[in-house]
């Protein structure tokens, strides 16, 4: 599993312009079962995503493609994870 912190970079004033292409990255992460949680930095810091079905280059090319990334809003940065133990909610992360 993959976390994505997207932090805001000197183009932050821009996001207004990208918000619309960066929600629809969003949706798309979600109804691609890659995304299971997105939201915001506190306190307006940027924005994160905790991701999984996917590899650590596919989830780069993905987060490539962000308008927010494409067009310097935020800087990406993806740590990735290797869940060892999970709330019994969380199992299928362990798998």
């Amino acid at each position: 599993m993959f976390v994505v912190l997207l932090r805001f970079s000197a183009n932050k004033a821009r996001a207004a312009e990208f918000m619309q292409g960066h929600n629809d990255w969003i949706r798309q992460g979600f109804d691609d079962g890659v995304f299971l949680l997105a939201g915001s930095l506190q306190p307006g810091k940027g924005g994160t995503v905790i991701a999984h079905n996917t590899s650590l280059e596919l989830l780069q090319a993905r987060v490539d493609s962000d308008p927010f990334v494409v067009e310097d809003v935020v800087s990406p940065e993806i740590l990735q994870i290797e869940p060892a133990r999970t709330d019994g909610k969380l199992a299928f992360l362990a798998a």
